[in-house]
């Protein structure tokens, strides 16, 4: 009998004995979940903001009259955030939803921030994730990396989390890291190092979320509703930091954890985007695995695997990404 190979079983494999064998991450103390009203404030939206359950859960809304967001009361320098988050489902081209760290309204030219932003698609078509580091108001140098998923986000509650500290950020996904940034040295500019606060917000980015602009929101399909619980804010304050140092250095099975979902549902890095920086930036480490991408730093694979879930949809509506 034959047997053939499956990245993507060999990934889901992965991730079952990963689970299974470690506590969840990162392992840090006194980590508590809170409502709405014990952090967080309305920024925008008016009735599009909805709380439930006393608060333990927000719904944030995008109409044709307006989005809608929240942002920590407090800013933090260094810390834990993370909230499970359910998208919307069906059509939502060009909508997007970012949960992210940012001072541009205390530093508006020289502001830090750290996102995970959710482009939505076109019915059919999986929404992608996209995370973002700026340092110093370096705006004009996108570090952006954009993934795919092994799950439907628009089906459960789903975690996604920052780990921030003086030399580290680590993004996660249900407690699988999908991202690591070092602090290249102590004179890295680019690294963020001032306090920032915690928002989340829904709006219309018609004009590049989905294939670069190319499809819009339609609302006729609105409201479309963003639900998020499980809020936690947590500091890395003088108390704590060196427990989130501790949780910062990767233990070696998460890192062939973020190693293989790199592999597997990074679709596009700008580590590898040859056109955008012809000489790779500071803090990117590239090697032989540089041929996995095109000279756009998108991925060879994903490029493949795109074209060939395209085919049944050629000739009929919303092709998407």
């Amino acid at each position: 009998m034959s047997c053939s190979y499956s990245p993507k079983l060999f990934f889901f494999l992965l991730l079952h004995l990963f689970l299974a064998s470690t506590e969840p991450i990162p392992s840090l103390p006194n980590v508590e979940k809170l409502s709405f009203h014990e952090g967080y404030t309305q920024i925008f939206g008016d009735s599009n903001l909805m709380l439930h359950h006393e608060g333990k859960k927000v719904h944030i809304s995008l109409n044709e009259r307006t989005g809608s967001g929240f942002r920590s009361q407090e800013s933090y320098l260094y810390g834990f955030f993370s909230a499970s988050i359910k998208l919307p489902s069906d059509y939502t081209a060009g909508v997007v939803v970012a949960f992210y760290m940012s001072n541009g309204d205390v530093y508006e030219k020289t502001h830090d921030e750290l996102d995970f932003e959710f482009l939505g698609n076109v019915r059919g078509r999986d929404w992608r994730v996209q995370t973002n580091v700026y340092g110093n108001g370096s705006t004009s140098i996108g570090r952006e990396e954009r993934y795919g998923l092994w799950f439907d986000p628009t089906e459960d509650f789903h975690q996604y989390s920052i780990l921030w500290t003086y030399d580290t950020i680590i993004f996660y996904v249900d407690d699988i890291p999908i991202r690591e940034v070092k602090r290249v040295s102590s004179r890295d500019v680019y690294f963020p190092l001032k306090p920032m606060s915690l928002y989340a917000t829904i709006w219309d980015g018609s004009t590049w979320a989905t294939s670069g602009g190319r499809y819009k929101v339609n609302y006729k399909y609105a409201p479309f509703i963003a639900e998020f619980t499980d809020l936690v804010l947590h500091s890395c304050a003088t108390h704590h930091a060196l427990a989130c140092a501790s949780a910062s250095v990767l233990s070696p099975e998460q890192r062939l954890a973020m190693e293989s979902f790199r592999r597997r549902y990074m679709t596009y890095g700008y580590c590898y985007d040859r056109i955008r920086y012809a000489v790779p930036l500071a803090e990117c480490n590239v090697g032989p695995e540089k041929e996995l991408f095109l000279m756009s730093g998108e991925s060879r694979a994903y490029e493949r695997r795109h074209r060939m879930k395209r085919r049944p949809w050629r000739g009929t509506a919303d092709p998407g990404f």
